[in-house]
């Protein structure tokens, strides 16, 4: 994959954003996107071997459309400014993601302001068993990698049924469960940019795990 000529077109996209400049350059971005893919599979293939519960997702299931939903989000342009795709993506669960772009690259993972049955059963599972949620994210390699939860709205108080007192009220009042690895233009950009997707994976599995585990039950 030519992450150089990737950044390259997403850089010119952004200043033409537009389906005429984008009907023009409809070859390059096909070429590209083409090779995404195919990276894609790459590391699918290897996860699939690293992790025996990997669902395996070949690119093509896992890629995300370039183009934004105007009809949602009627102010955003026309095009995204990334490259983004999901793997270990199993119906109903939080997937692996992958974002390639001029404002910033990331490998993330967990669930964004999941629905409230799905919330819920996380809550009940940290009511549960939240001691493992805290020693996975109290672990140093985790907080080296990931810091700390995505910051995003908490509650002012506790959920409902739940006392304001509780051990975990921390966790309990989150709406995302997820975290992010911020990644550097220049990783993207280094041959061993797969190996460092694959480590920051296993560095995140067991987190991933938890949560998919809590909202299966």
């Amino acid at each position: 994959m030519n992450f150089k000529e990737l950044f390259l077109f997403l850089r010119d996209l952004d200043q033409n954003n537009s389906k005429d400049w984008m009907d023009r350059h409809r070859r390059s971005y096909h070429k590209l996107r083409n090779e995404y893919i195919q990276w894609l599979d790459i590391l699918n293939i290897r996860l699939t071997e690293l992790d025996p519960e990997y669902y395996n997702t070949p690119g093509r299931k896992g890629i995300n459309r370039i183009n934004n939903n105007l009809m949602f989000h009627p102010n955003k342009p026309v095009y995204k400014d990334h490259f983004g795709a999901g793997l270990d993506k199993a119906p109903n669960t939080g997937d692996f993601y992958i974002e390639i772009g001029i404002h910033g690259s990331m490998l993330a993972g967990g669930l964004w302001r999941p629905d409230p049955k799905t919330l819920r059963s996380l809550r009940e599972a940290i009511d549960y068993d939240g001691e493992r949620l805290v020693a996975i994210l109290q672990k140093p390699s985790f907080k080296k990698t990931f810091g700390g939860l995505y910051k995003d709205e908490q509650l002012k108080t506790a959920p409902k049924g739940f006392s304001k007192d509780h051990i975990h009220i921390d966790l309990l009042r989150n709406k995302t469960f997820a975290v992010v690895h911020t990644v550097s233009e220049e990783t993207v950009l280094h041959p061993d940019f797969q190996d460092v997707v694959i480590e920051v994976y296993l560095e995140m599995l067991p987190f991933r795990r938890y949560l998919n585990t809590a909202i299966s039950v």
